[in-house]
């Protein structure tokens, strides 16, 4: 909660003001030679709510001056000084992403729900930490750059879709893309997080060379081959219109991202389920952690009509009231 225009309360002294002209005794219209009869009739019943008139009037107008300050409720843009690593997040989104061996909030799913699922836990954990996102099939596509503001990317991250890249799986080219997403970067420790259920068959970059200049520059890559050992099963429709699955092969080459990780001073691990992801966030939470400025967007809510109103209606009260029951003849 805050005041945008915090100097406009100083018109509150008016109003201490109006509070003393409105005690001051009204001269009277009549002069009487006694007012000794008139003291012992005593007051009505109505005079006894005359305070209530000045009292509206004066909870109004500091009903109004408040809400000319503008009081907003949430949070204003702001730079934000914290400590964290710089992570770039590559994920494939090729179509066999849509193999369902994995599991997603207790129910079954494919790999590309189940990375989204965890990914939520995960940055919930780092809220120190500037994370960015690139997708990639056939070619890599920067979903979303670096960013302190997790809920965008977290808004990004549930967009990302089987089929919004033609099919194939780029991996040297997207870990090339993350590579430059952390050249600007001024953190100490910066880290990729390739996660991919294939092998290479597309892109002009190739993954050794993509990680010899990700060593070169002093980037971490942890490399995840995600899918069952075997055969997964994969979604498919029969003659009938109906909903099958059958058997794909998982082919992933584990010995090239063991050795992206390696040249790297990453790990490789293999996602069968979602404890090796988590294994992965352990040791991201062993890394140095690097402190860094940056600008947070969060929002606001202005709450003066919410002040302004009653003051209208404590007005138009007082004014009915001035009129009818309190009414003051002269």
């Amino acid at each position: 909660m805050q005041l945008h225009d915090p100097w406009l309360l100083a018109a509150w002294l008016l109003l201490l003001l109006l509070a003393r002209l409105t005690r001051r005794q009204r001269l009277a219209t009549l002069r009487y030679p006694s007012l000794a009869a008139v003291r012992a009739v005593g007051p009505g019943r109505r005079t006894r709510w005359q305070w209530v008139l000045p009292a509206l009037r004066l909870t109004a107008f500091a009903l109004v001056v408040l809400a000319l300050a503008r009081p907003q409720l949430g949070k204003a843009a702001s730079q934000v000084f914290t400590e964290g690593i710089d992570i770039m997040l590559a994920v494939d989104v090729s179509g066999s992403m849509l193999a369902e061996d994995f599991t997603a909030d207790g129910q079954r799913a494919n790999r590309l729900q189940a990375v989204k699922s965890v990914g939520r836990k995960f940055l919930a954990k780092r809220s120190g930490d500037r994370v960015g996102l690139v997708l990639f099939a056939a070619r890599p596509y920067t979903q979303c750059p670096l960013t302190l503001d997790h809920g965008w990317l977290l808004q990004n991250l549930d967009r990302a879709e089987v089929g919004l890249i033609e099919d194939g799986t780029a991996v040297g080219s997207a870990l090339a893309t993350a590579v430059s997403r952390l050249e600007a970067s001024d953190a100490k420790s910066k880290i990729i997080i390739l996660l991919t259920d294939g092998q290479n068959n597309a892109g002009k970059v190739t993954p050794l060379t993509a990680a010899e200049a990700a060593r070169t520059l002093g980037y971490k890559v942890y490399t995840i081959g995600a899918g069952t050992r075997g055969l997964a099963p994969y979604p498919a429709t029969d003659f009938f219109g109906n909903r099958i699955y059958r058997p794909m092969q998982v082919d992933i080459d584990e010995n090239t991202l063991k050795r992206i990780a390696e040249m790297t001073g990453g790990r490789y691990f293999r996602a069968t389920d979602t404890e090796s992801l988590e294994a992965i966030y352990a040791e991201i939470d062993r890394l140095e952690k690097s402190p860094h400025e940056a600008l947070q967007y969060l929002e606001f809510h202005e709450l003066c009509a919410w002040l302004a109103l009653p003051a209208l209606l404590l007005l138009a009260t007082e004014s009915i009231l001035a009129e009818t029951w309190l009414r003051v003849l002269p």
